[in-house]
C-alpha cells in the first residue's frame, strides 16, 4: 500500500454488526429481513477493508444462556425448552459463512447507536453503507438511513464506497 494511499484510509474504521447465523439465515430466531441478501455486500466491504488496510471492528452478540444479559423485548427467547439466540457457544452466535475474524474486536451493539455514538464524539466522516446493512424492513432500513443522513452520516452503496 503506498503512502498516499495509506493516508487516505488511515483515520478509517469498518464497523461489522451482526452477522451471526441467528440474525442472518432463514429461520433464525433473531432473523432480519433481508439480512441474508446483504451478506455478499459484507463480505466484500471486508475484504476492501483488508486490502486497504482499514481495521475493522467485529461487533458480535454472545448472551449467556440463561438470557440474563438480554434486553428485556427479547428475555422471552430464553424461557426453558427454547432455543437460546446468540448465546456463547452456540452455532446460531457463529459468523455466517464467508466472514472470518481476523485480530477483531467484540462487543454488542447496532449499527444506528454505533453511529450516532460516533457522530456525538466527533468522528471525522462516519459513513454506513447502505446496501451491506439491513434492518427488519425495508422501511424501517430507509427511515433509519435517512435519520443518519440528516445528522451528517456519508451512506454511500458499496460500489460507491469502493470507488472512493
Amino acid at each position: 500500500m503506498g503512502t498516499e494511499n495509506g493516508d487516505k484510509w488511515s483515520k478509517t474504521a469498518v464497523v461489522v454488526i451482526d452477522m451471526q447465523k441467528d440474525f442472518i439465515l432463514p429461520g433464525a430466531p433473531m432473523l432480519v429481513r433481508d439480512g441474508e441478501a446483504i451478506v455478499p455486500n459484507v463480505i466484500k466491504t471486508v475484504e476492501v477493508a483488508r486490502n486497504r488496510g482499514i481495521p475493522i471492528i467485529w461487533v458480535v452478540r454472545e448472551h449467556d444462556p440463561l438470557g440474563r444479559d438480554v434486553e428485556l423485548f427479547r428475555r422471552h427467547l430464553y424461557g426453558d425448552g427454547k432455543p437460546k439466540p446468540t448465546s456463547k457457544g452456540c452455532v446460531g452466535a457463529e459468523l455466517v459463512d464467508g466472514l472470518l475474524i481476523q485480530e477483531g474486536v467484540q462487543t454488542p451493539n447496532c449499527i444506528r447507536q454505533t453511529v450516532f455514538d460516533a457522530v456525538a464524539l466527533d468522528y471525522q466522516r462516519v459513513t454506513v453503507i447502505i446496501d451491506a446493512t439491513a434492518a427488519a424492513t425495508p422501511d424501517i432500513h430507509i427511515a433509519n438511513i435517512f435519520d443518519m443522513k440528516n445528522v451528517g452520516v456519508e451512506t454511500p452503496t458499496l460500489e460507491e464506497w469502493c470507488q472512493s
